[in-house]
């Protein structure tokens, strides 16, 4: 495992990833080998990119020889935590969370290794413990060392105390609860960290202080900034809507168009927290994009890295196929399903089977069809000066025609006037 700093606390402080950090952790980490961990939301069956930074920390955290836990919040997950949130969310019965959390963990196996070396990955629930715990044992053990005063005095709560939507009990106790995963962990696994998001320092502080008092130990914590876009808009929405690591959610195809799309002044910072690229990788691709953005080097060596951990390699390439045909690469091998999702956005129109049987649609009529051309002159006119391409083939026969065997799968035919024009033909019945 390689490392771009001496220790975990500097690497994370050069990649931006430091915000709060409990004192006395930074000396721990570096002499000492650890065990942190970090909480994940079971609240679908897929993590978003949003996920990725914490998923990272993990990464890192292993590779410089410290011990990581994921911790998948199947019993939190019941409950919900306020930190963050505008009003409370829709609670998850126990068989939701059980497919959840088998989704999490096939995608954090392709960041941290759970065999094969001695500071190996582990996946915890704490559906395990908190389960089984009866009110009275949680309120009589844990509850007594939480005063209503120093839980009122968090952000999390104060901010939902003053919204319309208020706070429940349910989720007021969210913080106990984190508390007690704290708590559970030190005795389990010898876990003396935990790590999150800047907005769960409040609740960070509540469990090192929990397993301080109970057992006498010495607990830390630390967080990393909230990541937003250059503009202050949410890291992870586009319009349209959350970028998920699971394909079927998030196609790899638009996974890598997302990471392609980042704008200048947020290419660099998020290749520091994305990738595992070092200050010498990052440092000449920051030089590139300095003096040659038209380039775009730093966004193309962004989305290749991300989408190749999430996705694999033959994912990343397929979705720089695809990417390639929107200005006019081969769409050899891509399947109907996929221009559907590269050409979403664009214009389209439908025919029939029968229309393409036989002798087909000629290719004027089909030019004036979709509104490339308004007669049968001017379509014939763009057929013989090279205008028109069918699959980004050039048409030459203005007197030719297209019929099924030109349809991709027997589903879509895809029409390109001049360099950028794209029209999806839609084949029905």
């Amino acid at each position: 495992m390689t490392t771009t700093a001496a220790n975990f606390v500097e690497e994370m402080r050069w990649r931006g990833l430091l915000n709060n950090i409990s004192e006395g952790a930074e000396d721990i980490l570096a002499r000492e080998k650890i065990t942190a961990y970090i909480g994940f939301d079971p609240t679908a069956d897929s993590l978003h990119v949003g996920s990725l930074l914490p998923i990272m920390v993990l990464a890192h955290l292993q590779r410089h020889g410290h011990t990581p836990i994921a911790l998948v919040g199947g019993g939190t997950g019941m409950i919900g935590d306020p930190s963050g949130k505008s009003k409370e969310r829709n609670l998850l019965d126990e068989e939701t969370l059980t497919k959840n959390q088998a989704g999490i963990r096939a995608q954090l196996s392709r960041f941290l290794d759970f065999s094969g070396v001695p500071n190996l990955a582990h996946l915890a629930n704490n559906i395990d413990w908190l389960g089984p715990i009866t009110m009275m044992e949680f309120l009589r053990d844990i509850g007594k060392h939480f005063t209503v005063n120093y839980m009122l005095a968090k952000d999390s709560v104060k901010t939902r105390l003053n919204s319309e939507e208020g706070i429940s009990y349910t989720e007021f106790s969210y913080m106990l609860l984190q508390a007690y995963d704290f708590l559970v962990l030190f005795d389990r696994y010898g876990c003396t960290f935990q790590m999150g998001g800047s907005d769960q320092w409040g609740n960070i502080v509540g469990g090192f202080e929990l397993v301080r008092r109970l057992r006498g130990g010495r607990a830390h914590g630390l967080t990393v900034p909230l990541i937003t876009t250059s503009s202050g808009t949410k890291f992870g929405k586009t319009e349209a809507g959350t970028v998920w690591l699971s394909a079927e959610r998030t196609s790899p195809f638009r996974f890598y168009q997302f990471w392609l799309n980042t704008s200048d002044d947020d290419a660099v910072r998020y290749l520091k927290c994305f990738t595992f690229l070092g200050p010498d990788e990052i440092g000449a691709l920051e030089d590139g994009l300095r003096n040659h953005p038209e380039q775009r080097e730093a966004q193309r060596t962004l989305a290749q890295v991300v989408t190749r951990m999430v996705h694999g390699e033959e994912a990343l390439m397929r979705a720089e196929q695809a990417t390639q045909v929107l200005f006019g690469g081969s769409l050899d091998g891509l399947s109907a399903a996929e221009l559907l999702d590269i050409f979403a956005e664009v214009p389209s129109s439908t025919v029939t089977a029968a229309e393409l049987q036989g002798e087909g649609l000629p290719t004027v009529a089909l030019a004036q069809r979709v509104n490339f051309e308004t007669s049968n002159g001017r379509a014939r006119q763009l057929i013989e000066s090279g205008g028109l391409y069918a699959n980004n083939r050039r048409i030459d026969d203005p007197n030719g025609s297209i019929g099924i065997a030109e349809a991709i799968d027997g589903r879509v035919i895809v029409l390109r006037k001049g360099r950028k024009n794209y029209h999806l033909v839609r084949v029905q019945g």
